[in-house]
């Protein structure tokens, strides 16, 4: 039985039968012949580039950064994920904070931090040093050398800095407050002044333990932040740039 397509002139192609009968008959004479029948070329497309890899953003620091306390979908690495996620931003931010660590910690265990091969750094350390009295020195002089090695290795830093709490007293929060400028100066650094800025006096953004932020908080943080966080990343280099 005849296919019903068939049976009202067309070919199974879609074509009228007579003009299908037809074409086949000459492409059969062009075998016979040993003639080579021309046909169009197919269309070449161009293979879709493959896009760049995310950014690499390491977050170095302590307990803030670590997100202490909250569930990880609502730490200070997560909610910036997802904040220069909307923007636009492929990145990949690397949580490499450790809660109780010092910048003498911190040094310690640069090395391994940078086994990720990051594009970019956000350093955020001191908080512990300035809990526990240690010397604003000491605490310089680790920084310094963090900055320094990540220097070497050319990878953008936006410094995150801390404040003392006033009642450690004057001796202590003038050397300890004044590292940061003068580190981000030294090193020729972007500064974002206070990693608490606009949650460390407002207990509705504090945990219970009075030093930590609350979910709320790491969400205010990054909202602050993120202007310097995208400033740093605009300002690395272009893929084939």
């Amino acid at each position: 039985m005849r296919l019903s397509i068939m049976r009202k002139g067309r070919s199974p192609y879609g074509m009228d039968r007579r003009a299908f009968n037809g074409r086949a008959l000459v492409a059969a004479a062009a075998l016979l012949l040993g003639v080579g029948v021309v046909t169009s070329p197919a269309p070449a497309f161009a293979a879709p580039a493959s896009a760049a890899p995310p950014v690499k953003l390491l977050a170095f620091g302590d307990s803030l950064t670590a997100g202490y306390g909250l569930p990880e979908a609502q730490g200070f690495t997560s909610q910036l994920q997802r904040a220069l996620t909307a923007k636009g931003y492929a990145v990949t931010v690397i949580n490499a904070g450790v809660s109780g660590d010092t910048t003498a910690g911190g040094l310690a265990r640069l090395d391994w931090a940078l086994a990720d091969q990051p594009n970019a750094a956000l350093v955020g350390l001191g908080g512990n040093d300035m809990l526990r009295g240690l010397d604003p020195g000491a605490a310089k002089t680790n920084l310094d050398a963090i900055l320094t090695r990540l220097g070497e290795r050319k990878i953008p830093v936006l410094l995150l800095g801390m404040l003392a709490s006033p009642s450690l007293g004057r001796t202590y929060t003038e050397p300890f407050n004044a590292l940061y400028p003068d580190l981000a100066a030294r090193h020729n650094l972007p500064l974002y002044p206070f990693f608490l800025d606009g949650v460390a006096t407002d207990r509705a953004l504090i945990q219970a333990d009075g030093l930590h932020p609350n979910a709320q908080g790491v969400a205010v943080i990054v909202e602050r932040m993120l202007p310097a966080v995208t400033n740093l990343l605009d300002s690395l280099p272009k893929a084939g740039g």
